[in-house]
C-alpha cells in the first residue's frame, strides 16, 4: 500500500504533498528535519492522507495535487 499525504505546517501558510509506504513514520521524518524542504517549516501537522495499491497511482495523484488544480483543490476542500 501506498499513501498520498498533505501536512500543514504549523508556523507558516504551507503545506506538503508526498507519498509514502509507512505514514507514520514519513511524518516523523519531516518533524525531525530529515528533509530539506519540510525542515524549514517544522512543526508539521497531518491533515489528510489517500491510500492507494500502486506507487504509479500514488504517484500520479501526487503529481495532480501539487498542480494548480491539486493546489486549488486542497484549498477548497481541506481549508473551508
Amino acid at each position: 500500500m501506498y499513501y498520498i499525504y498533505i501536512l500543514k505546517s504549523q508556523n507558516n501558510p504551507k503545506t506538503y504533498v508526498g507519498i509514502t509506504t509507512n505514514l507514520e513514520r514519513r511524518i516523523q521524518q519531516h518533524n525531525l528535519g530529515y528533509h530539506f524542504y519540510t525542515k524549514r517549516y517544522i512543526p508539521w501537522i497531518y491533515i489528510y492522507s489517500e491510500e492507494v495499491d500502486s506507487r504509479i497511482t500514488a504517484r500520479t495523484r501526487e503529481k495532480y495535487l501539487k498542480s494548480a488544480s491539486g493546489r486549488k483543490w486542497i484549498s477548497e476542500v481541506l481549508f473551508n
